[in-house]
Order: structure tokens, then sequence, then C-alpha cells
């Protein structure tokens, strides 16, 4: 019996969600009084073995490029028979694009229960249970699973990484051919910026902003507090940003350490993709804006005398 955590890599580079996905992972084992044991898809630059600061005592590294990109049904075959043989009591896997398209495959190959989203340890006290948000993270729902093997999807930034001492011994692992339905014909890749699924902060800009000639201020608070940018809806449907910068109900759902909203009302469709930010702090010169019931500390102010009010305090604390 084992945890198996599920190692999420782009480009041969650990993503950030599995550091937090190892930690939790480790913890669940402890738990249950098993060993966490890691497994990583595809080639990959990084050291592993040190990984092992996190509590894995031993990562499986399937190195086979043809599993750089992700292939949701060759991933959720490979992991499956990769648990089988350790005989993986529970997994864990981090709810992120690459986890919402691989959980709920390895989830019906395995006959597991799975939870997705989750946000805090399970309960094992009596049984096995589980805590997620609903309701757009207006409440909670707690859910037991009551098969053999279970699978957690870890909400991003929903627990805290830890690290301490130790190695974890990296055993090359190889599995059954996998034919894979998926071809990468070309990638085009976001550069010079912080992702915002990454994003350990995030600077977001409204329609109060007037228009995209104003976004250079955004930008630059953003770039002095080492932020990702974002969007509203209707800023990102008016073509002023990107679409991926759109955070909300119908676009990106983020969880950074700091959230930060200018010029942005806080309708309920954009608070569902942010309400997972530690703290929010909302710039409107309306006091009635919705946002500020749930923000955590808000300016009643015009973002163009605000922000560059910020931008120079910060320089200022910056030495800049």
């Amino acid at each position: 019996m084992s945890v198996l955590i599920f190692i999420d890599q782009s480009e041969g580079r650990i993503k950030k969600t599995s550091y937090e996905a190892l930690t939790y992972g480790a913890k669940v084992a402890e738990q249950i009084g098993t060993e966490a044991i890691g497994v990583l898809l595809g080639t990959s630059s990084d050291e592993l073995a040190a990984l092992g600061k996190y509590g894995v005592k031993k990562i499986h590294h399937v190195a086979d490029a043809n599993l750089n990109h992700l292939d949701a049904q060759a991933y959720a075959a490979v992991l499956a028979e990769i648990a089988t043989n350790l005989g993986a009591a529970v997994i864990v896997v981090s709810n992120n694009l690459t986890g919402k398209a691989v959980a709920p495959r390895l989830s019906a190959r395995l006959k597991a229960g799975l939870v997705s989203g989750a946000n805090a340890l399970p309960d094992t006290s009596n049984g096995f249970t589980v805590r997620k948000g609903v309701f757009s993270g207006k409440g909670y729902a707690h859910i037991s699973i009551h098969t053999p093997v279970k699978i957690i999807a870890l909400s991003p930034n929903s627990y805290e990484t830890r690290s301490g001492e130790g190695t974890a011994e990296v055993v090359p692992a190889t599995t059954a051919a996998v034919a894979s339905k998926v071809k990468v014909v070309s990638t085009q890749k976001i550069t010079g910026q912080v992702p915002l699924s990454e994003a350990e902060r995030v600077v977001s800009g409204g329609r109060g902003l007037k228009g995209p000639e104003n976004w250079g201020m955004i930008e630059e608070l953003a770039g002095l507090l080492d932020a990702g940018t974002a969007c509203s809806r209707a800023v990102a449907d008016a073509h002023w940003r990107p679409h991926h910068e759109h955070v909300g109900q119908t676009g990106g759902s983020i969880a950074p350490n700091l959230y930060l909203a200018i010029g942005i009302s806080g309708a309920i469709q954009h608070l569902a993709g942010v309400n997972r930010s530690k703290v929010i702090v909302v710039i409107n010169k309306d006091p009635e804006a919705p946002f500020f019931k749930a923000a955590d500390y808000g300016i009643v102010g015009d973002a163009f005398d605000v922000v560059p009010k910020m931008i120079a305090e910060v320089k200022k604390l910056k030495g800049i």
C-alpha cells in the first residue's frame, strides 16, 4: 500500500503545483501509515532526487519523450499501470488543467472514487472523507470515498508547500507502450509574463481603466510586484486584453496569495474565478461596488489617482 503522487511538468521543468501535491501526498501517507511515492512522466531537466525534501522516498520516472506533451488517455493508462503495480491506495494529482483531464480517466480505469478540487487533508478518523469547495467557493462539501483506491485532485494554492531534509530514490520505470492519439503540430507559448496558474500575486484590471491605452500602469505595478496580469470578462470581450488573461466563471480560475483588483465591480461571475485568493485588495471609486464585500482590503478612489501612488511607494520600498 502506498500514496502515489503525480508530478506534473512542462518542458522538462516541474510545475509549482506539483510541490504542493508532494507535500500534501506525503502528509496523507503519514496519516494512513504508508509511504509516499512520486511518479513523473516524460523527460525532465530538474534534479528529481531533491524532491525528497517534500516527503517522498521514491520517484518512479518514466523518461519517455512521447509523454512530454499531455495526452490525457495515455497519461491515465500509464498512471493506472504504475498505481496497480505499486498497490497504491491513494493517488494525489493537482487539480490544474492536466489533473482535470487525467484524474477522471484514471478514476474510470481504476474504478476509484475521485474528489476534485480538494482543499484540506482527508479526515481518516472514521473512514476517508475529503473536503472541497462548492457553489463557487461559498460553501464546503465533505465527501466520503469508499473504494479501495482513492483519488484526490488538490486545488492549487490550497495547501502550504513545506520542505525539509532528505533525498528521494529515483527509480527508472517502464510501462506498456501506449499509442498516443495526440500529435503536437506547433506550440504557441506566451513569454515575458508570469503565468496566471503559477502566479503568487496577480494585478487585474476592469472597465474602470477606460481603455487599453491605460494598461501601462497595471503592467508596471505587476512588474514591480513580480505578479501576473489579469482582467475581467468585459475587458477581454472588448479586446483590450488577450482572452488568456480573463479570470472569472467563464474564464480562468486562480488562487494567488494576493489578488489586486483595479476598476473591477466584482460581479458574482468574476468573483467565482478569484475567490480562492488568500488576500483580495480592491480599488474602485464606487463605494457600493460588490467587490468590497469580498475584499480583505479596499480603497475607495479613482484608479488613476491611487495606482500611480502605489507604484511610487513600491519603488520607494524597493529602492528604485
